[in-house]
């Protein structure tokens, strides 16, 4: 099918007609324009405008275009002869050109263009065609001119695919195999709903599948099978050169796919890593997946032989708190399972932490002098030495933070000349009653993941006759054996005889450390123990919150109806007088915890919460939604949370600080969700309530804990100046929680200057002191981050800990600053070596 000789009408510009044409119909079904050599018939003015332009468009081809444009048409009139050999030659000329030029495309391709006007032509006769190998290749042309000619919802371009030819559909290009994919996602859905039969669709995800995996289009091809839901025909078509790419969209989206979808693509994930045996990004994947953890671990574990890489997986455990058993399946050895054993445990952690602090040169103890760098400030505040109990107070959690797991530190184990307990007795009784339970628990943070030498340290304060110091011992214990299990669970057994003692500060300290020390274990002991305080009428209102407290941590994200029932009841019971204390708000985040980060699975419990009495009723609704969808990034309950914080509320309410704080949880989960939550929080610092910018600073802590961002840093610092003495102390103590354990040059040279100016103000300052011990955190060796694995994971356990200690600061001067100043010791619980 050669083109015509050129004739004096084509160099004038005109296309020229083959003696053998006849005129070809256009789509409208009348007769194409009439030859240039017979008489034009008359027209309305509007048709012989539009053909001057078609003129004028013809004038603006190139000579090749022209050429190519009197060619396809010269095909489109002799794909419909009688004879079926020229058929099929202009058919296949036809196929040629489209696939020629489809195969590079930056615009829409030429054939395509010159064919628009032919495609209802080319469709009628397809109609009128027997059935037959040129009927299929003519629905296999229609096909791909649909891709450009189709209607919007008319699925043409797959309705021919299906009709037409088994060839394979690349050859046709990119963006012809990605519109299929389209109309074979809107067609699986009509299907579906009709009932009908979705076989054909499915061979022809095969091929679309297939080719996209071949060409680096992975994300389509997850798409294309999330929408047929199918993806587990993805495992067949994933191989070495794309399997971490397939793996790391999956992984990503999961983030924002509806429950069961989200676990599906994770399993998916698994199932790829196991296959091609990436067994640590396996063993992350079987971490996230809750339900399935313990039985895909093992399966981990059970892959290779290699004991180095077993020991990998056992710090991975280690470092996300999940507790397991090491069986003779993991290892034959009872060496090796022994060794696997205590990597998991934690046991070693402290030997391991204190050889990188020799290895580093920061073995030497750091008094709070060493942090407050009095000399460095001019004029006032500079020679401050009160030795006041508030003061003391600080340098006891400074000492505590700053010394975190070094096993010394010169105020609560330094030697003295007389006895080894001289100093520390001296520091301890510089204290006031609570002041000297914090003094005594700071021992256990001193000699944090040290167990021997912590239990034996602290056994003497345990025979004191001050119940406060026998509290704070106790609480010391829970703090010295966080992160580390034991097979004897001494921790267990020396503070179970404390807990149904008659004092309650001593009650206290010991719920406290069972929380601390079994924070994630699901011990069903502890279950039964502490549900029986629970339901104790002798009890005082602060024992039974510190209950609950201990209890959401132990069972922190597991969604136990028993205990969530035991505190449900304790809080339908409570008086209008109790109901009014500051304390009580724990109690909605002890029942908030047991759903962390489950999502939906908190609704029951969330309906029974608008049951409970008005004054705890919205901030229990907020607290629950706030931390059953910590960490998830979900979008919709951030509008709902923003929505919340955007109305007036009447005087009394409290639960908008939940709601912020809510936000922070939320969009922490990934880059971009804590970029926008910190601009929203901006917003409401501007125009929200006083109850809603008192919280915005511990909102932006938890934001960029541990992670001191320049934006975020002048806001708080701004934030610490603020009228409102609540914003201000809540700025300060998030300016400890952003530069935690990271020695921050700039934000310890903010809290030097704040302690000049605030030198006065004893709750102020109680506060910067605070700050400055979380900002040099284990000398900077620690972080508080609740991620770990490249921010891939998220540990309950910590987390739980900062929510706690967060909500407990939203009423500062009736927890942190009053009394119940030891709940600080509940950070430990995110406390983590710097990997």
């Amino acid at each position: 099918a050669s083109p015509p000789a050129p004739s004096a009408n084509r160099i004038r510009g005109r296309p020229s007609v083959h003696p053998a044409m006849s005129p070809p119909e256009n789509p409208n079904g009348g007769a194409a324009a009439a030859a240039p050599s017979e008489p034009a018939p008359p027209a309305k003015p509007s048709s012989s405008k539009g053909k001057k332009k078609d003129d004028k468009k013809d004038d603006d081809l190139s000579e090749e275009d022209l050429a190519l444009k009197e060619q396809l048409e010269l095909y489109v009139v002799r794909a419909q002869d009688v004879d079926p050999g020229v058929q099929r030659l202009a058919l296949e000329s036809m196929r040629q050109e489209i696939r020629s030029a489809t195969s590079s495309m930056t615009s829409v391709p030429k054939p395509l263009k010159f064919l628009r006007p032919h495609y209802g032509t080319l469709k009628s006769y397809y109609e009128t065609m027997p059935e037959s190998e040129l009927k299929k290749y003519m629905a296999d042309i229609l096909s791909v001119l649909a891709l450009t000619m189709s209607a919007e919802g008319e699925r043409e371009s797959l309705r021919y695919r299906l009709l037409g030819s088994e060839g394979d559909i690349g050859s046709w290009g990119h963006e012809y195999v990605r519109n299929l994919a389209g109309e074979i996602a809107q067609e699986f859905q009509k299907r579906q709903g009709d009932d009908m039969p979705i076989d054909e669709l499915m061979e022809l995800v095969q091929q679309i599948v297939s080719f996209h995996m071949k060409h680096n289009a992975e994300p389509e091809a997850v798409d294309l099978l999330m929408e047929v839901e199918d993806l587990d025909l993805l495992v067949e078509h994933v191989d070495s050169t794309n399997y971490k790419r397939t793996c790391l969209y999956l992984t990503s989206s999961s983030r924002f796919l509806p429950s069961p979808d989200d676990t599906l693509a994770l399993d998916i994930a698994y199932t790829i890593y196991m296959k091609f045996e990436d067994l640590a990004s396996a063993l992350r994947i079987a971490l996230l997946l809750d339900n399935k953890s313990i039985q895909y671990v093992k399966q981990v574990y059970t892959a290779t032989d290699d004991l180095v890489l077993k020991k990998q997986f056992s710090y991975i455990i280690a470092r996300h708190g999940l507790a397991m058993e090491i069986d003779d399946e993991i290892a034959a050895d009872e060496n090796d399972k022994e060794m696997l054993q205590e990597i998991v445990n934690n046991t070693k952690l402290s030997e391991g932490y204190l050889t990188l602090a020799r290895d580093i040169e920061v073995m030497e103890a750091k008094s709070p002098e060493d942090i407050y760098k009095v000399h460095l400030i001019d004029g006032r505040g500079a020679s401050s030495s009160l030795d006041s109990a508030r003061q003391n107070l600080a340098a006891t959690f400074v000492n505590a933070f700053v010394n975190a797991g070094f096993g010394q530190d010169k105020l609560m184990t330094a030697p003295s000349d007389s006895s080894s307990s001289g100093s520390s007795g001296n520091w301890l009784f510089k204290n006031k009653e609570h002041g000297k339970a914090s003094a005594a628990a700071s021992l256990g943070m001193i000699l944090l993941w040290d167990t021997d030498s912590g239990l034996a340290q602290l056994d003497k304060y345990l025979h004191s006759t001050d119940t406060h110091v026998v509290a704070g011992a106790l609480l010391g214990i829970g703090v010295v054996t966080c992160g580390v299990k034991n097979d004897c669970d001494p921790a267990l057994a020396i503070l179970m005889e404390y807990v149904n003692k008659d004092d309650s500060n001593i009650r206290i300290g010991a719920i406290l450390g069972l929380g601390i020390a079994y924070a994630g274990s699901q011990k069903d002991e502890l279950r039964v123990q502490l549900s029986a305080i629970l339901g104790d009428p002798q009890a005082t209102l602060e024992v039974l919150v510190f209950t609950a407290v201990a209890l959401g941590l132990v069972f922190v994200g597991s969604c136990n109806e028993e205990i969530a029932q035991s505190i449900i009841f304790f809080l339908m019971e409570r008086s209008e007088a109790e109901l009014a204390e500051p304390i009580i708000r724990l109690l909605p985040v002890a029942l908030g915890l047991l759903y962390l980060g489950k999502q939906e699975s908190v609704e029951a419990t969330a309906e029974v919460s608008k049951t409970f009495d008005e004054k705890i009723r919205k901030y229990c609704d907020v607290t629950l939604m706030s931390l059953a969808y910590a960490g998830t990034g979900n979008v919709l309950k951030v509008q709902k949370l923003l929505g919340i914080c955007s109305q007036h509320l009447e005087k009394g309410e409290t639960h908008q600080g939940p709601a912020v704080l809510g936000i922070a949880l939320i969009a922490m989960s990934e880059e971009l969700g804590a970029e926008m939550a910190v601009r929203s929080l901006e917003r409401l610092l501007q125009y929200g309530e006083q109850n809603i910018r008192r919280a915005v600073p511990l909102a932006l802590g938890i934001l960029c804990i541990s992670n001191p961002k320049v934006n975020v840093m002048d806001t708080l610092s701004r934030l610490s100046h603020d009228a409102d003495a609540d914003v201000s102390m809540a700025a300060i103590i998030s300016l400890g929680l952003i530069g935690a354990g990271t020695n921050n040059a700039r934000i310890a040279g903010m809290l030097r200057n704040l302690s000049s100016y605030y030198y006065k103000e004893a709750a102020h300052l109680f506060c910067v002191r605070i700050a400055q011990g979380l900002v040099h955190l284990g000398k900077g060796l620690l972080t508080l981050s609740p991620y770990h694995s490249d921010r891939f994971l998220l540990s309950p356990m910590a987390l739980g800990g900062i929510v706690t200690v967060l909500h407990a600061c939203l009423d500062m001067k009736s927890t942190i600053l009053g009394k119940y100043h030891y709940i600080l010791y509940i950070i430990v619980l995110a406390m983590q070596v710097c990997i």
